[in-house]
């Protein structure tokens, strides 16, 4: 009954998520069930597991609230000034309007892999994205596809070095540095990448010979200007504000590589706030975000006129996406608190399975159950890695794969990150799902595979 439970919470909130139900209501009734099924106390399994706990909806929605905020009224605020606009005209007259999905997976490539947090990515790309989909008459599904691509995979798990939570979590569970398994890692983004490529421009092509057009959604702002009115700022113009949001996050990770330590602790006040950027992940890019907002005001009269109420209509946008993807990270908390789960750790570990074969198992299950890759990865690290250590597989090596597994089936159709990025572009999952899926569970688990073969073979 446990593992029907648990298996019953996972499938029943897939199955509505897929056809469009409300997420909130689809999260709460598999949790219920879950519940249930699992003879959780019910009222501490809604108020605590689901709501306030570790893995806790309004946990998650507390700790995230600011940084939504933020990411929602920059791109609110770049999108009205038609900044967006003028920086996307100025990339197809240099690219070709044809190279869109490129342009937008390389430069959330660049953001995410420079630090950039991947809900920051979605808002500051999307008022951009939306200009580039219309020149370049792209379905938005497959532009949903192409910031999976470049914000949610190989920069998050595979490349060697990025700052991602998934990459620090591997590295302080084993003891390993961020570069850990760097050869494997190469291999593995450079199949994630290749392969996205591939499907994107397949997929591009043949929606231009179905007749597949952009239709932008009831939400979206576009600027319907050429470029030529006085209110289309110059693309050396409009670049500031997002120039001065990267180099905000991005400079402080910078200096401090190249500080030593000792310079580091000094008590002068440039040094305090390089450790301050350094201690939030969450406020010092909320901060970098306002701050572009406040350049974007001063520089574009359009929004200039009537910047509170931009503002706060941007502040609007972050409310669903919020909570969307917070209903479902509770659903999480719910399922690490059944014993089925625990049950579950055990059974893997005892499996008789090759210990590659048994570890990339158990991370893809956990990632896949919690609809996490940060949240599997952290349980996995926990509770099962010293085992995988003591069965032989070289710290380096289990740092990249478990890293990279995470990143597979930790994007089903419930995960947060997926449910955030389709409210945000305002797609629903039958729209948008099948390309999403493929981009970031079926070639990454590909390309996981794929590493784990060179492993095992020496």
């Amino acid at each position: 009954m446990e593992y029907m439970g648990l298996l019953g919470g996972v499938v029943l909130l897939i199955w509505l998520a897929m056809r469009g139900v409300d997420i909130v209501f689809s999260a709460v009734l598999s949790s219920l069930l879950v519940i249930v099924t699992n003879g959780l106390p019910l009222a501490e399994g809604i108020t605590e597991y689901f709501s306030f706990g570790p893995l806790g909806a309004f946990t998650f929605a507390g700790k995230f609230f600011l940084l939504f905020g933020a990411g929602a009224m920059f791109g609110r605020v770049m999108g009205d000034s038609h900044a967006a606009a003028s920086i996307a005209l100025a990339l197809v007259r240099q690219l070709g309007a044809h190279r869109a999905l490129w342009i937008t997976t390389l430069a959330c490539a660049l953001l995410t892999y420079g630090g950039v947090v991947v809900f920051v990515v979605v808002f500051a790309m999307y008022p951009l994205g939306l200009r580039l989909l219309k020149e370049a008459d792209i379905p938005k599904r497959l532009f949903c596809a192409a910031l999976a691509l470049g914000a949610g995979t190989f920069t998050l798990s595979a490349l060697p070095g990025t700052p991602s939570i998934q990459n620090v979590i591997s590295a302080v569970g084993l003891g390993t540095d961020l570069f850990a398994g760097g050869w494997l890692g190469l291999v593995g983004a450079a199949i994630m990448f290749g392969g996205g490529m591939w499907y994107l421009e397949r997929q591009r092509v043949l929606a231009a010979q179905n007749g597949e057009h952009f239709v932008p959604g009831p939400r979206d702002r576009i600027s319907q200007d050429t470029g030529e009115d006085a209110d289309h700022p110059p693309w050396q113009m409009a670049i500031l504000p997002l120039v001065l949001v990267l180099l905000t996050i991005i400079l402080p990770r910078v200096i401090t590589m190249l500080v030593d330590e000792a310079t580091l602790a000094s008590a002068s006040w440039p040094f305090e706030l390089l450790r301050f950027a350094a201690s939030q992940p969450i406020v010092w890019p909320s901060l970098a975000l306002v701050l572009g907002t406040l350049l974007a005001v001063v520089l574009f009269p359009v929004v200039r006129r009537d910047a509170l109420t931009v503002a706060g209509s941007g502040v609007q946008d972050a409310i669903m996406p919020l909570i969307n993807t917070a209903a479902v990270i509770g659903f999480g908390g719910v399922v690490t608190h059944t014993s089925g789960f625990e049950s579950f750790t055990r059974v893997m570990l005892e499996s008789g399975l090759p210990p590659l074969l048994s570890m990339f198992a158990s991370v893809s299950l956990v990632s896949a159950v919690t609809g996490s890759a940060s949240g599997g990865l952290q349980i996995f690290m926990q509770t099962m890695a010293p085992a995988y250590l003591e069965m032989g597989i070289e710290p380096g090596a289990l740092h990249r794969i478990a890293t990279m597994a995470s990143g597979g089936f930790d994007s089903l159709p419930h995960c947060g990150a997926i449910v955030a990025m389709l409210t945000i572009t305002g797609l629903t999952h039958k729209q948008a799902y099948r390309d999403v899926g493929i981009i970031t569970v079926v070639i990454p688990v590909f390309a996981t595979l794929c590493v784990m073969g060179l492993v095992a073979i020496g």
